[in-house]
Protein backbone atom coordinates (compact mmCIF):
# COMPACT_ATOMS: atom_id res chain seq x y z
CA UNK A 1 0.00 0.00 0.00
CA UNK A 2 2.71 2.53 0.94
CA UNK A 3 4.52 1.50 -2.47
CA UNK A 4 1.62 2.50 -4.62
CA UNK A 5 0.99 5.54 -2.47
CA UNK A 6 4.76 6.53 -3.37
CA UNK A 7 4.76 5.84 -7.01
CA UNK A 8 1.75 8.21 -7.29
CA UNK A 9 3.39 10.87 -5.34
CA UNK A 10 6.07 10.56 -7.56
CA UNK A 11 4.39 10.10 -10.59
CA UNK A 12 2.58 13.33 -9.87
CA UNK A 13 6.06 15.17 -9.18
CA UNK A 14 7.17 14.18 -12.74
CA UNK A 15 3.83 15.77 -14.39
CA UNK A 16 4.47 18.68 -12.47
CA UNK A 17 7.50 18.90 -13.68
CA UNK A 18 6.79 18.53 -17.13
CA UNK A 19 4.37 20.90 -16.88
CA UNK A 20 5.96 23.69 -15.58
CA UNK A 21 8.83 23.40 -17.96
CA UNK A 22 6.41 23.62 -20.70
CA UNK A 23 4.97 26.49 -18.97
CA UNK A 24 7.96 27.93 -19.01
CA UNK A 25 8.70 27.40 -22.56
CA UNK A 26 5.58 28.55 -24.06
CA UNK A 27 5.82 32.11 -22.01
CA UNK A 28 9.39 32.10 -23.55
CA UNK A 29 8.13 31.95 -26.82
CA UNK A 30 5.07 34.05 -26.18
CA UNK A 31 8.10 36.59 -24.80
CA UNK A 32 9.49 36.36 -27.85
CA UNK A 33 6.51 36.46 -30.74
CA UNK A 34 5.27 39.88 -28.14
CA UNK A 35 8.84 41.10 -28.54
CA UNK A 36 9.05 40.31 -32.48
CA UNK A 37 5.94 42.17 -32.80
CA UNK A 38 6.82 45.33 -30.82
CA UNK A 39 9.39 44.80 -32.96
CA UNK A 40 7.64 44.60 -36.65
CA UNK A 41 5.51 47.80 -35.52
CA UNK A 42 8.08 49.65 -34.60
CA UNK A 43 9.68 48.62 -38.45
CA UNK A 44 5.96 49.53 -39.43
CA UNK A 45 5.98 53.24 -38.17
CA UNK A 46 9.58 53.54 -39.27
CA UNK A 47 8.57 52.79 -42.66
CA UNK A 48 5.56 55.01 -42.65
CA UNK A 49 7.41 57.54 -41.61
CA UNK A 50 9.81 57.41 -44.30
CA UNK A 51 6.80 56.52 -46.99
CA UNK A 52 5.79 60.32 -45.70
CA UNK A 53 9.03 61.71 -45.97
CA UNK A 54 9.12 60.34 -49.87
CA UNK A 55 5.46 61.39 -50.39
CA UNK A 56 6.26 64.70 -49.38
CA UNK A 57 9.50 64.83 -51.23
CA UNK A 58 7.33 63.83 -54.09
CA UNK A 59 4.44 66.14 -53.86
CA UNK A 60 7.26 69.08 -53.28
CA UNK A 61 8.58 68.18 -56.81
CA UNK A 62 5.26 67.97 -58.56
CA UNK A 63 4.15 71.79 -57.23
CA UNK A 64 7.40 72.43 -58.50
CA UNK A 65 7.18 71.19 -61.63
CA UNK A 66 3.62 72.33 -61.41
CA UNK A 67 5.41 75.87 -60.74
CA UNK A 68 8.10 75.83 -63.85
CA UNK A 69 5.27 74.77 -66.46
CA UNK A 70 3.28 77.73 -65.01
CA UNK A 71 6.35 79.82 -65.43
CA UNK A 72 6.67 78.18 -68.87
CA UNK A 73 3.19 79.24 -70.57
CA UNK A 74 3.55 82.29 -68.73
CA UNK A 75 7.08 82.95 -70.38
CA UNK A 76 5.35 81.73 -73.61
CA UNK A 77 2.60 83.92 -73.26
CA UNK A 78 5.04 86.86 -72.60
CA UNK A 79 7.19 86.09 -75.51
CA UNK A 80 3.82 85.57 -77.87
CA UNK A 81 3.04 89.40 -76.58
CA UNK A 82 6.51 90.94 -76.70
CA UNK A 83 7.10 94.08 -79.28
CA UNK A 84 9.64 94.27 -81.79
CA UNK A 85 10.22 97.14 -83.77
CA UNK A 86 10.44 97.85 -87.18
CA UNK A 87 12.84 100.78 -88.09
CA UNK A 88 11.46 103.41 -87.01
CA UNK A 89 7.87 103.30 -88.31
CA UNK A 90 5.88 100.37 -86.77
CA UNK A 91 6.11 97.90 -83.80
CA UNK A 92 5.49 94.18 -83.98
CA UNK A 93 4.69 91.01 -81.28
CA UNK A 94 5.96 87.28 -82.11
CA UNK A 95 2.45 86.47 -82.27
CA UNK A 96 1.97 88.90 -84.88
CA UNK A 97 5.32 87.55 -86.83
CA UNK A 98 3.62 83.96 -86.73
CA UNK A 99 0.49 85.03 -88.15
CA UNK A 100 2.93 87.07 -90.76
CA UNK A 101 4.54 84.00 -91.85
CA UNK A 102 1.50 82.29 -92.32
CA UNK A 103 0.42 84.45 -94.96
CA UNK A 104 3.53 84.89 -96.37
CA UNK A 105 3.38 80.95 -97.48
CA UNK A 106 0.86 82.18 -99.70
CA UNK A 107 2.56 85.16 -101.37
CA UNK A 108 4.46 84.94 -104.97
CA UNK A 109 7.60 83.16 -103.74
CA UNK A 110 9.58 85.44 -106.31
CA UNK A 111 7.82 88.69 -104.47
CA UNK A 112 9.31 87.50 -101.15
CA UNK A 113 12.87 86.35 -102.26
CA UNK A 114 13.02 90.41 -102.81
CA UNK A 115 12.41 90.82 -99.05
CA UNK A 116 15.38 91.34 -97.45
CA UNK A 117 14.04 92.86 -94.01
CA UNK A 118 11.28 92.71 -91.49
CA UNK A 119 9.54 95.67 -92.59
CA UNK A 120 9.83 94.03 -96.08
CA UNK A 121 8.36 90.64 -95.12
CA UNK A 122 5.53 92.69 -93.07
CA UNK A 123 4.56 95.28 -95.86
CA UNK A 124 4.54 92.45 -98.45
CA UNK A 125 1.89 90.23 -95.88
CA UNK A 126 -0.20 93.17 -95.39
CA UNK A 127 -0.09 94.42 -99.41
CA UNK A 128 -1.50 91.02 -100.11
CA UNK A 129 -3.84 90.48 -97.24
CA UNK A 130 -5.37 93.84 -98.70
CA UNK A 131 -5.10 92.81 -101.95
CA UNK A 132 -6.92 89.15 -101.39
CA UNK A 133 -9.81 91.08 -99.01
CA UNK A 134 -10.37 93.69 -101.65
CA UNK A 135 -11.08 91.49 -104.35
CA UNK A 136 -10.72 93.24 -107.29
CA UNK A 137 -10.60 90.47 -109.76
CA UNK A 138 -14.81 90.76 -109.54
CA UNK A 139 -14.19 94.77 -110.91
CA UNK A 140 -12.73 93.85 -114.54
CA UNK A 141 -10.89 97.08 -113.85
CA UNK A 142 -7.97 96.22 -111.82
CA UNK A 143 -5.43 98.10 -113.76
CA UNK A 144 -7.38 101.17 -112.75
CA UNK A 145 -6.65 100.24 -108.81
CA UNK A 146 -2.90 100.00 -107.30
CA UNK A 147 -2.52 98.76 -103.92
CA UNK A 148 1.29 99.69 -102.40
CA UNK A 149 2.90 99.50 -99.00
CA UNK A 150 5.17 102.06 -98.07
CA UNK A 151 6.62 102.03 -94.57
CA UNK A 152 3.73 99.88 -93.38
CA UNK A 153 1.10 102.62 -94.89
CA UNK A 154 -1.14 100.54 -97.05
CA UNK A 155 -1.97 103.62 -100.14
CA UNK A 156 -4.60 102.19 -102.35
CA UNK A 157 -4.60 104.39 -105.46
CA UNK A 158 -7.46 104.53 -107.83
CA UNK A 159 -8.07 105.95 -111.28
CA UNK A 160 -10.51 108.67 -111.54
CA UNK A 161 -12.59 107.39 -114.44
CA UNK A 162 -13.84 104.74 -111.90
CA UNK A 163 -15.15 107.25 -109.52
CA UNK A 164 -16.16 110.64 -111.38
CA UNK A 165 -17.07 111.99 -114.72
CA UNK A 166 -14.49 114.00 -116.12
CA UNK A 167 -14.25 117.49 -114.84
CA UNK A 168 -16.55 116.73 -112.06
CA UNK A 169 -16.46 116.05 -108.26
CA UNK A 170 -19.83 113.73 -108.23
CA UNK A 171 -19.28 110.54 -107.56
CA UNK A 172 -20.64 107.98 -110.07
CA UNK A 173 -22.82 104.96 -109.89
CA UNK A 174 -19.66 102.30 -111.00
CA UNK A 175 -17.93 103.20 -107.96
CA UNK A 176 -20.21 101.70 -105.54
CA UNK A 177 -17.84 98.28 -105.78
CA UNK A 178 -14.77 99.14 -104.80
CA UNK A 179 -16.26 102.11 -102.30
CA UNK A 180 -17.87 99.46 -100.44
CA UNK A 181 -15.34 96.88 -100.26
CA UNK A 182 -13.18 99.55 -98.82
CA UNK A 183 -15.72 100.24 -96.65
CA UNK A 184 -15.80 96.78 -95.42
CA UNK A 185 -12.44 96.72 -94.54
CA UNK A 186 -12.30 100.03 -92.82
CA UNK A 187 -15.63 99.50 -90.76
CA UNK A 188 -13.70 95.64 -89.83
CA UNK A 189 -11.20 96.96 -87.91
CA UNK A 190 -11.22 99.82 -85.22
CA UNK A 191 -7.67 100.56 -85.35
CA UNK A 192 -7.72 101.98 -88.59
CA UNK A 193 -7.07 105.58 -89.58
CA UNK A 194 -8.26 106.41 -93.41
CA UNK A 195 -6.92 109.51 -95.71
CA UNK A 196 -8.73 109.98 -98.86
CA UNK A 197 -5.94 112.34 -101.31
CA UNK A 198 -7.59 113.91 -104.29
CA UNK A 199 -5.18 114.25 -107.12
CA UNK A 200 -5.40 116.35 -110.34
CA UNK A 201 -3.29 116.28 -113.59
CA UNK A 202 -1.83 119.95 -114.61
CA UNK A 203 -4.57 120.83 -116.99
CA UNK A 204 -6.29 124.18 -115.18
CA UNK A 205 -9.92 124.20 -114.69
CA UNK A 206 -12.35 126.74 -114.08
CA UNK A 207 -15.96 126.51 -113.44
CA UNK A 208 -19.05 128.04 -111.77
CA UNK A 209 -18.29 125.91 -108.98
CA UNK A 210 -14.75 124.94 -109.17
CA UNK A 211 -11.87 127.95 -109.31
CA UNK A 212 -9.02 125.84 -109.86
CA UNK A 213 -7.42 122.48 -109.32
CA UNK A 214 -7.04 122.32 -105.79
CA UNK A 215 -10.61 122.95 -105.29
CA UNK A 216 -11.39 119.83 -107.81
CA UNK A 217 -9.15 117.72 -105.94
CA UNK A 218 -10.02 118.67 -102.48
CA UNK A 219 -13.91 118.21 -103.99
CA UNK A 220 -13.27 115.26 -104.86
CA UNK A 221 -12.00 113.80 -101.42
CA UNK A 222 -14.47 115.26 -99.73
CA UNK A 223 -17.21 113.50 -102.17
CA UNK A 224 -15.46 110.30 -101.55
CA UNK A 225 -15.67 111.05 -97.90
CA UNK A 226 -18.92 111.81 -97.63
CA UNK A 227 -20.12 108.84 -99.51
CA UNK A 228 -17.98 106.29 -97.24
CA UNK A 229 -20.00 108.14 -94.05
CA UNK A 230 -23.59 108.13 -95.50
CA UNK A 231 -23.80 105.28 -97.65
CA UNK A 232 -21.01 103.09 -95.91
CA UNK A 233 -21.25 103.97 -92.34
CA UNK A 234 -17.86 104.44 -92.05
CA UNK A 235 -17.42 106.38 -88.98
CA UNK A 236 -16.18 110.17 -89.44
CA UNK A 237 -13.53 110.23 -86.99
CA UNK A 238 -11.60 107.80 -87.92
CA UNK A 239 -11.50 109.93 -92.10
CA UNK A 240 -9.48 112.58 -93.36
CA UNK A 241 -10.03 114.63 -96.58
CA UNK A 242 -7.19 116.20 -98.74
CA UNK A 243 -6.60 117.81 -101.93
CA UNK A 244 -3.05 117.55 -103.37
CA UNK A 245 -4.22 119.26 -107.08
CA UNK A 246 -1.63 118.84 -109.57
CA UNK A 247 1.53 118.76 -107.25
CA UNK A 248 1.96 115.46 -107.04
CA UNK A 249 2.12 113.48 -110.28
CA UNK A 250 3.04 109.81 -110.67
CA UNK A 251 4.30 110.50 -114.75
CA UNK A 252 4.47 113.31 -116.69
CA UNK A 253 1.61 115.87 -117.73
CA UNK A 254 2.99 114.96 -121.18
CA UNK A 255 0.34 112.87 -122.89
CA UNK A 256 -3.00 111.70 -122.51
CA UNK A 257 -1.83 108.71 -121.22
CA UNK A 258 0.25 110.32 -118.27
CA UNK A 259 -2.36 113.12 -117.76
CA UNK A 260 -5.13 110.11 -117.15
CA UNK A 261 -2.82 108.16 -114.63
CA UNK A 262 -2.03 111.96 -112.45
CA UNK A 263 -5.81 111.90 -112.32
CA UNK A 264 -6.63 110.00 -109.51
CA UNK A 265 -7.76 109.42 -105.62
CA UNK A 266 -5.82 108.05 -103.02
CA UNK A 267 -6.98 105.85 -100.61
CA UNK A 268 -4.61 105.97 -97.50
CA UNK A 269 -4.42 103.84 -94.59
CA UNK A 270 -2.91 103.34 -91.34
CA UNK A 271 -3.43 100.16 -89.51
CA UNK A 272 -2.32 98.85 -86.15
CA UNK A 273 0.06 95.95 -87.39
CA UNK A 274 -1.04 93.42 -84.75
CA UNK A 275 -4.48 94.02 -84.92
CA UNK A 276 -4.37 93.89 -88.92
CA UNK A 277 -3.07 90.74 -88.68
CA UNK A 278 -5.54 89.77 -86.78
CA UNK A 279 -8.38 90.58 -88.41
CA UNK A 280 -7.06 89.62 -91.48
CA UNK A 281 -6.30 86.43 -90.10
CA UNK A 282 -9.69 84.95 -89.78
Amino acid sequence: MKKFVLILVASATVISCVSKKKYVALETENSAIKSELQKTQVEKEDLEAKFSAIQARVDDYNTKISSLSDENVNLKVENDIKFETVGDVAVISNETKKAMRETLKQVDQEELAQAKTLKDSMNLAVSYNLQKSLDTSSLNEDEDIAINIDETVVMISISDKMLFNSGSYVISNKADKILQKLADVINSEPSLEVMVEGHTDAQSIRTDKIRDNWDLSVLRATSVVRKLQNKYNVAPEKLIASGRSSYDPIAENDTRDNRSKNRRTRIVILPNINKFFALMGN
